[in-house]
C-alpha cells in the first residue's frame, strides 16, 4: 500500500512538473530584445477609430505599449483589461497606449466588445478584431488564450503568455508591475 501511494504521489509530482514546464516553454508573440513586427490593422470596436480596421502600431508609434492578443473574453481577460486601462489613463502624459486584439471569428463578438466597453467604462484601452490567426508576422500560437506583449521604442521589454484557464489575479499583478519596464522614469 505505501509503495502505490509513493508512485502516485511521484506520478502526480512528475505531472505536474511537466504542466508547468510546457507553459513555460510556450512561445506566443514577438519575445523580448525583438523588435515589433510592424503594423497591424484589425478592426477596431472602441477608441477613435471603432468601425474603422486601423492600424494600432501605427497609432502608438515608438510610445510604451501594452498589447493583449487574445482567444476569447473571460472574466480574467476583463480585469487585466480593466488594470491596464487604469494604468494607461494614468499614464497618459507619458504616451502610454493600451490595446487588445481579439482573434475570431465570431458575428456577435464586435458587438459584445462594444458593451463590454461601455459596461466596464474602458476609457483608453482600444478593444479590436482580427483574424483568428492573428497578424501573421506578429506569431500568436493557436494554443495561446492570451499573449501580453510590452513594448516601447518598437522593442518587446515583456511577453506573457497564458494557457486556456491560466490567466490569474497573480499573473495578472505580474503583468501590472512589469509596465514599469516600458514606462519612462
Amino acid at each position: 500500500m505505501l509503495n502505490r501511494l509513493l508512485g502516485f504521489t511521484v506520478l502526480v509530482a512528475v505531472a505536474f512538473v511537466l504542466s508547468v514546464a510546457s507553459a513555460a516553454d510556450l512561445k506566443s508573440g514577438p519575445q523580448v530584445g525583438e523588435k515589433v513586427p510592424g503594423p497591424l490593422h484589425p478592426l477596431n470596436c472602441s477608441g477613435d477609430h471603432a468601425g474603422e480596421r486601423y492600424c494600432l502600431y501605427c497609432k502608438y508609434g515608438t510610445s510604451p505599449v501594452a498589447a493583449i492578443f487574445a482567444r476569447q473574453i473571460s472574466p480574467e481577460l476583463t480585469r487585466l483589461i480593466k488594470r491596464i486601462d487604469q494604468a494607461t489613463e494614468k499614464n497618459k502624459e507619458r504616451n502610454m497606449g493600451s490595446y487588445v486584439v481579439f482573434l475570431s471569428v465570431s458575428d456577435t463578438l464586435e458587438t459584445e466588445l462594444k458593451e463590454l466597453a461601455k459596461k466596464e467604462k474602458f476609457q483608453q484601452c482600444v478593444l479590436a478584431i482580427d483574424d483568428p490567426e492573428g497578424p501573421k508576422e506578429y506569431n500568436i500560437a493557436p494554443e495561446a488564450e492570451v499573449t501580453v506583449v510590452l513594448y516601447t521604442n518598437v522593442t518587446i521589454k515583456a511577453n506573457r503568455t497564458f494557457k486556456k484557464g491560466e490567466l490569474n489575479d497573480k499573473a495578472i499583478d505580474a503583468i501590472v508591475a512589469e509596465l514599469a519596464k516600458i514606462l519612462p522614469e
